[in-house]
């Protein structure tokens, strides 16, 4: 199991609208600057947050996304299953078939692992990660530089 783009990207996005919606609702345009994330993409991205109950999105002038809750209540296990992303280390995918429709030899090593990932995503909040002085430093650092535009024409009128 390898966490994909989508996934790792859901939990840089969430952190982003995190740190930053205390000024209200906050444009994805605004996060694909900072993150560096396609504005396209992000928006396959939160349609999924949305649907998962992570998000609310206001329309309009001044629009844009806010938490659904308090980021102390959002784990990364929450984003990462928004997303449809697999956490998961078998090859069977839990379900003990792995080898001629059986379970195989290091199933269970691969189910533990699974086990201990899932606990771990699960105990990290965004509120946790906020707090994080790493986090903070870089989140400093991106809101201070300025914002390089690097999408075609088309993408920045969407802006």
């Amino acid at each position: 199991m390898k966490l994909t783009t989508r996934g790792r990207y859901a939990v840089t996005a969430m952190l982003d609208l995190a740190l930053h919606e205390t000024d209200g609702p906050v444009a994805l345009g605004d996060i694909s600057a900072r993150q560096d994330i396609s504005l396209s993409y992000l928006e396959q991205i939160f349609s999924r947050l949305r649907r998962g109950g992570l998000v609310l999105s206001t329309r309009g002038p001044g629009g844009g996304y806010r938490l659904s809750r308090d980021a102390a209540a959002i784990s990364v296990a929450q984003v990462v299953d928004a997303v449809d992303e697999n956490v998961e280390y078998t090859r069977c995918e839990g379900r003990e078939d792995c080898q001629n429709q059986q379970r195989c030899l290091t199933h269970d090593l691969w189910a533990s692992l699974s086990e201990h990932v899932r606990s771990f995503l699960d105990d990290v909040t965004l509120a946790r990660l906020m707090e994080r002085p790493a986090v903070r430093e870089v989140a400093a650092r991106q809101d201070a530089a300025p914002i390089h535009w690097a999408d075609s024409p088309v993408e920045l009128e969407n802006r």
